[in-house]
């Protein structure tokens, strides 16, 4: 076996250690931490788990003048745990890939980190072990992108009657003259779903008639995008565009999902508001849901001013 094809299989701190910039670097590692997940892209791969092996070594920067012994001076190993514990509880992913980047990222967010080789395996999909490695250095745009605070959008729920609206654009206009992140959220039109009788179809029939509706408003108002995922989402809110929430991927893959039914509409994009952390959620149209976990406001159909 040629030194190339050894050290692509060696573990990642062989690799570390030959491809090392000049310079001197320390290294802490993570080897054969293994974690029960359910992640993939097949259906065969959702609401079951399966062993996901990490092994993980990060370079840092030797430190100046004594350690004293003290912990905080150093990177510690929990750093590494709790950043894939993290990633892991954010959402569900179906991509090794992603998880590992995520992973990076998150690391790499630790003043001492320098750079950092993720390497992740599935144990059960097949005869051996299936998995990626990637190896990520600092620059200044992953320390802005972890480092920067997530903004804080503002939800607004629209009725079918809202949707429907002389005052649809007014109201628009009024929520885009505030300067603040701001979502759109919608439920399912008055036209009949099929029913399958099966929970699990009908949970995806119902999250998907919500989407067929988010594209009516989409078609209202050019100035409102459709978006169905967490980074869409994120850049959006960043970059002062209008959203409206396709449910459909952040429900499914939600670690701990909403207790609210697609149907209860209003409720579910509650829960939305409090998983992005709004800052408020206005009403228009619909009555307001049991106990909800962000400041809720609602406005009538027949009032131009919100």
């Amino acid at each position: 076996m040629s030194s190339e094809i050894r050290l692509a299989f060696a573990h990642p701190s062989e690799r570390s250690e030959a491809t090392a910039p000049r310079g001197p670097l320390d290294r802490i590692s993570l080897r054969d931490h293994i974690v029960e997940v359910e992640i993939g892209a097949f259906q065969a791969e959702r609401g079951t788990t399966q062993r996901v092996c990490f092994n993980v070594v990060v370079e840092v920067a030797p430190l100046t003048g004594p350690i004293d012994d003290d912990v905080d001076r150093i990177l510690s190993y929990d750093r590494v745990t709790e950043a894939i514990a993290a990633e892991l509880a954010a959402e569900r992913l179906n991509l090794l890939e992603t998880l590992s980047e995520r992973i990076a990222e998150r690391i790499l967010a630790e003043p001492q980190a320098v750079r950092v080789f993720v390497r992740i395996e599935k144990l059960d999909r097949g005869p051996g072990a299936l998995g990626v490695e990637i190896v990520r250095g600092r620059d200044r745009r992953h320390h802005e992108v972890m480092g920067g605070e997530r903004p804080h959008p503002r939800l607004v729920y629209l009725s079918n009657a809202a949707m429907a609206s002389g005052h649809l654009t007014s109201w628009i206009d009024q929520l885009e003259a505030q300067g603040q992140p701001l979502i759109l959220c919608v439920g399912a039109s008055e036209l009949a779903v099929p029913q399958t009788g099966h929970a699990m179809t009908q949970r995806r029939i119902d999250l998907l008639a919500i989407e067929q509706n988010a594209w009516v408003l989409a078609a209202r108002d050019s100035r409102c995008v459709v978006v169905s995922t967490r980074t869409e989402l994120d850049w959006a809110m960043k970059n002062g565009q209008i959203c409206v929430w396709a449910p459909s991927k952040i429900v499914l893959d939600s670690v701990e999902g909403p207790s609210a039914r697609p149907s209860d509409a209003v409720a579910l994009a509650a829960w939305f508001a409090a998983t992005f952390e709004a800052q408020e959620m206005l009403v228009i149209g619909a009555e307001l849901p049991d106990a909800p976990s962000v400041p809720l406001r609602s406005v009538p159909v027949t009032r131009e001013t919100i």
